[in-house]
């Protein structure tokens, strides 16, 4: 029954049904780990985004990074949320002034998985075959393994991704396996690709929890579920998107893993987004030098990729 006292904490989140799976995953890791919340209540408060209105065309032409957080972020300037909730890859590079990603939660399976009408593998599909996406990356990076195959739009969320294909709009798609899981959809996948085929976006897999940086007590109650080795290695990978000034519109991967509990490796890739180019590298060094390490990084491929490569039309 709707009551008129606010809740101790209000969630703000996207309302398709992964966003408030990840809203849902966040709301329990804080009860466990706070039972005291749950007399006074965690709320839910599902915000329309630009990006979710937006389905007419791909996100690189509609104004790139910001289109799934942009109200989020108002809703938290304005106090009417206290903590939004988000997909890491949506992010902008750089966080409003007044904003903080506080805490993450422990990261999912960062790869893409492939959903076909009975291939099992990239390779194994038909020459000149239809592959729907609306990720420019996936795009670039299709383009650059198969030339042959014909890429198209495919906005929406999950489910409407999947029905697409089903309706045989297309003869396959790539969707990022954190989400398969979190929906309980994994099954659909015909095969895990792995990241040496395709390499995945910059902190896929990962979930943000933004706040207001003046809000102490919401700052404190995330950190106790702060994923240390995933906000480490998202920070890298984000750290080389800021040297790169990462958006929509520019083909870029990237993945830090941890080899063993105190060492990073570190791959990136930047591609023109017909995928006649691609420039890749890779850093090892410590925990400690994560975000060093992805500068670093992120300043290779600039030089690699040469002047001019992240211009329009180039």
């Amino acid at each position: 029954m709707p009551s008129t006292r606010q809740a101790a904490l209000r969630i703000g989140t996207r309302g398709s049904p992964l966003a408030l799976a990840q809203a849902d995953e966040t709301r329990r890791r804080l009860l466990a780990a706070h039972p005291a919340l749950a007399a006074a209540g965690i709320e839910i408060i599902a915000i329309k985004t630009t990006g979710d209105r937006i389905q007419d065309r791909t996100l690189s032409e509609a104004g790139g990074k910001g289109l799934f957080t942009k109200e989020l972020e108002e809703a938290l300037l304005d106090r009417r949320i206290d903590l939004a909730v988000h997909s890491m890859k949506d992010m902008p590079t750089w966080e409003p002034p007044g904003l903080v990603i506080g805490a993450m939660l422990p990261r999912e399976d960062p790869r893409d998985a492939l959903i076909a009408n009975g291939a099992k593998r990239l390779l194994d599909l038909p020459r000149n075959a239809v592959v729907g996406t609306a990720a420019l990356r996936r795009e670039a990076q299709l383009r650059h393994l198969r030339p042959d195959l014909k890429v198209i739009p495919f906005r929406g969320n999950v489910e409407t991704r999947l029905r697409k294909l089903a309706e045989g709009r297309a003869d396959a798609t790539l969707l990022a396996l954190a989400g398969l899981k979190r929906l309980g959809l994994e099954a659909r996948a015909a095969a895990i690709i792995g990241v040496d085929e395709i390499l995945p976006a910059v902190a896929q897999g990962a979930i943000g929890l933004e706040c207001r940086g003046n809000d102490a007590p919401t700052r404190s109650l995330i950190a106790s579920i702060d994923d240390r080795d995933t906000s480490t290695c998202v920070r890298a990978e984000r750290a080389m998107l800021a040297v790169l000034d990462g958006s929509c519109r520019t083909p870029i991967a990237g993945l830090a893993q941890f080899k063993g509990p105190s060492q990073i490796v570190m791959r990136g890739m930047v591609l023109k987004p017909d995928g006649s180019e691609a420039h890749e590298a890779a850093r090892e060094g410590a925990r400690g030098d994560a975000e060093a390490l992805g500068r670093d990084l992120g300043e290779e491929l600039k030089r690699r990729a040469g002047p001019g490569f992240f211009s329009p039309g180039h």
